[in-house]
């Protein structure tokens, strides 16, 4: 067999003839007007491995002899174009002998376009060959523009889904960067409101001529509009723990029923429920929690109904047991939620509509919050509205628990204790001025000092009972002050508690480990900090 060696965009021609001589004859013949007509030669000597030739390529045009032993060319015909892929190719069939009428009917039933007889006409077959590799060429040549046309359409295809994965990507970012700047036009909205609550009030106090009623209402405002900055760093912090995941629980068994009582008792004290009716039914359940985070539930899930209700609403508050749960329901006749919202109300910076004076305030964040915290108490938390005008609904479901004994350590907190030496380590001259002047008017003595190094000497001198430690100090930290005490036999038993901004598991963990008894998170309210340090005297005495 010869075969050239030419690229697959080069048509082919087979030649099939089982007499070596007559074979090389006509492939002599061919090769003279092969580069003329560009066109590549086959040739096999059976019909057998003419198919096996036409597995493998394709072909402008067969040159096939009838008489072959075998297989002869009329079966082998048949065999070609039997097949879907080859039944197409023309076949010029090769003889000796003059064909009768019934050899020639035949061979074009077989799917031959001619005969030729031997001696071939030089001039005819080239006439011939040409118009088949002519058109073969042209086949070529469509196929590959088709190919090309397919891979630029894919490619086109390909560049087109980045363009639009793109520009997802930049309608994602530029609702980030506009959520984003909401949210920041908001916080500052909501941290500039009491910041100048508690300025004018500050104010107010310094002026001459200020009567005693005038004084109290202005105190009042102070405290009030402090404990409203507090809420909102509690919320930004929340925040962080959420998105990274380190929101850590102390849970052990609480009646629900008065955490419950204990938050509506802090949100009527503070005004905020003066203007709605409040309709409570609660039972007492025990749930295995968090107290602290349970409250932010809670306050989170009436503040949100406060929020949306207009003055003269009703809000309900129910807790009962159903079955296994603790089941806490929320409603309120306010403003209700849309279809549209209502699947997203839970998602972080979602708010509902708001007058442009938000009398509430809010950073958007709280219901995401109690999503959060429920989930992290192996709990639910659903929202139902039958629309906008038509109030609105919260469930909570918690696993319920048995009731437990009393833990000695919680009755300590309202024991009243005897005064006691307080040595407070501050950096911070306002912070050390403000303690110092609460707990010297319930009759504690009270050693101050400016930096760790200084408590450190003061601890040694005087052998505190307490001593309140901030940690984000210069010099000397809180963790190096304590360290320091306890490796001293002296000032080893003092009891130890950690003031500071940092509140997360880890910075308490760190605050254990570094040999505090306590750890209070910034800003610490008067309540708390009393509790704290009723249970370090109530632990010393014992």
């Amino acid at each position: 067999m010869l075969k050239q060696d030419c690229s697959d965009n080069v048509p082919k021609v087979l030649v099939v003839n089982d007499d070596p001589g007559s074979l090389i004859g006509l492939v002599g013949l061919l090769s003279q007007w092969q580069e003329e007509l560009a066109f590549e030669i086959i040739s096999v000597r059976s019909g057998e491995e003419a198919l096996k030739q036409v597995l493998l390529h394709d072909f402008a045009v067969i040159l096939l002899d009838v008489n072959m032993p075998g297989m002869n060319g009329f079966e082998t015909a048949e065999a070609i174009h039997s097949r879907d892929a080859s039944a197409s190719i023309p076949i010029i069939f090769l003889t000796a002998y003059l064909a009768d009428e019934i050899n020639r009917l035949r061979g074009y039933e077989q799917g031959a376009v001619d005969y030729l007889f031997t001696p071939i006409i030089p001039q005819i077959l080239k006439a011939k060959l040409s118009v088949f590799v002519g058109l073969a060429r042209k086949n070529i040549e469509l196929k590959n523009q088709a190919s090309i046309l397919d891979r630029r359409t894919q490619e086109l295809t390909a560049i087109n889904l980045l363009l639009e994965a793109e520009i997802d990507k930049r309608k994602l970012a530029e609702q980030k960067n506009k959520t984003t700047e909401e949210f920041l036009a908001m916080l500052g909205h909501e941290l500039r409101n009491p910041l100048s609550a508690i300025n004018g009030a500050a104010i107010l106090l310094s002026l001459d001529g200020v009567g005693p009623q005038q004084s109290v209402a202005a105190k009042e405002i102070i405290h009030r509009q402090s404990g409203q900055l507090t809420r909102i760093v509690d919320d930004l912090l929340d925040l962080s723990r959420v998105m990274f995941g380190k929101i850590s629980l102390t849970r052990h068994p609480v009646d629900l029923a008065e955490i419950v009582c204990s938050c509506l008792e802090t949100l009527t004290m503070a005004g905020r429920t003066q203007q709605h009716a409040l309709k409570v039914n609660v039972d007492s359940v025990y749930i295995d929690a968090d107290a602290t985070r349970m409250e932010q539930v809670i306050t989170n899930l009436v503040d949100n109904a406060l929020k949306y209700t207009p003055a003269g609403g009703e809000i309900e508050i129910e807790l009962k047991a159903s079955d296994n749960e603790a089941v806490l329901s929320v409603s309120d006749s306010g403003i209700g939620i849309s279809s549209e919202l209502l699947s997203r109300v839970f998602d972080i910076f979602i708010q509902g509509e708001r007058p442009l004076d938000r009398p509430q305030g809010g950073l958007g964040i709280g219901l995401s919050l109690v999503r959060q915290l429920v989930a992290l108490h192996d709990g639910s938390v659903t929202a139902a509205s039958h629309g906008k005008g038509k109030g609105s609904r919260f469930t909570v479901r918690l696993p319920k628990v048995e009731k437990q004994a009393d833990d000695p350590l919680k009755a300590s907190q309202n024991v009243t204790v005897a005064p006691h030496t307080i040595l407070i380590i501050e950096d911070n001259e306002d912070a050390r001025a403000i303690m110092t002047m609460m707990l010297s008017s319930l009759g504690h003595r009270i050693l101050t000092a400016a930096d760790g190094e200084q408590g450190i000497e003061v601890a040694k001198a005087e052998v505190p009972d307490i001593a309140l430690v901030d940690i984000g100090m210069p010099g000397l930290n809180g963790y190096e002050v304590a360290q320091a005490l306890r490796a001293t036999p002296g000032t080893s038993a003092i009891k130890l508690i950690a003031m500071t901004g940092y509140g997360l598991a880890e910075d308490k963990s760190r605050a254990m480990q570094a040999g505090f008894d306590m750890h209070l998170v910034k800003p610490v309210s008067m309540d708390v900090l009393l509790n704290a340090l009723n249970q370090c005297l109530f632990i010393a005495a014992a």
